[in-house]
């Protein structure tokens, strides 16, 4: 895995033959959960896609679900949800950062480009949407870590293909 930053990211996406552009993962990394989204073909529009469970001893399955992933939806990239704190080093932070290098380390995700965005608040505003819904707890949880996977990888879409037609105009 190769860390990008997140506009060269997109920026090398559009550069690709358009029939040969992949679609992104957006993921938030949680204790226990990994939520998933995946963008549309013209990387527009995110939607929920599942809830992986996580732990230490599967880094190697998980790795391999990814690989799935990868080849069924045809994805170039994955987007990480990391809490960007600039007052304190986070907990979260630490745990995400964690995550990626345990994937990289099964080295079978080798080449894939991969890119942080702030996560900051997306699980607290799924909370509040989903509240009203008096969901079962179980429901509740993979529900939030799937549409706050949505909420990183649309918030994502949105700035850089904004700014992706700003660029294009000037």
């Amino acid at each position: 895995m190769k860390y990008v930053k997140p506009f060269n990211l997109f920026q090398d996406l559009l550069k690709s033959n358009a029939l040969e552009r992949g679609r992104l993962l957006g993921l938030d990394v949680g204790d226990k959960y990994v939520g998933l989204a995946v963008s549309d073909f013209h990387n527009k529009i995110a939607s929920p896609l599942s809830v992986l469970l996580r732990k230490k001893s599967n880094i190697d399955l998980m790795a391999g679900d990814f690989e799935s992933l990868i080849s069924e939806l045809s994805l170039s990239g994955f987007i990480f949800g990391y809490p960007f704190d600039r007052q304190k080093a986070s907990p979260n932070a630490v745990q995400v950062k964690l995550f990626v290098d345990d994937l990289c380390k099964t080295g079978k995700l080798e080449g894939l480009r991969y890119t942080f965005w702030d996560e900051c608040y997306t699980t607290r505003l799924v909370e509040q949407l989903l509240k009203p819904l008096n969901l079962h707890p179980v429901q509740s949880k993979t529900a939030m870590d799937k549409f706050a996977a949505v909420g990183i990888l649309q918030g994502y879409l949105d700035f850089v293909n904004k700014n992706a037609e700003v660029k294009s105009t000037e």
